[in-house]
């Protein structure tokens, strides 16, 4: 069980950390997308990003819990 939440995590890690990268690039096409007048889509996306990290981050956080629960009890 020990080994699921473990991979949960480092799956759960690896999608905060793809959310975090896409998130900054939208962010650093800010300049570009004020030139192309794409600025709506472009904050949208980044809104996205920043929203899909955090839920990221909340399940890696709570399966983290969990293998400390599971550590505990043992």
């Amino acid at each position: 069980m020990e080994i699921l939440l473990v991979l949960g995590v480092v799956v759960a890690a690896g999608f905060v950390l793809f959310s975090l990268a896409r998130g900054l690039f939208h962010f650093s096409q800010g300049h570009r997308a004020a030139m192309d007048g794409t600025v709506r889509e472009n904050q949208v996306m980044q809104n996205k990003m920043m929203m899909a990290r955090v839920k990221w981050q909340a399940i890696t956080v709570i399966l983290l819990v969990l293998i400390g629960l599971f550590a505990a009890g043992k």
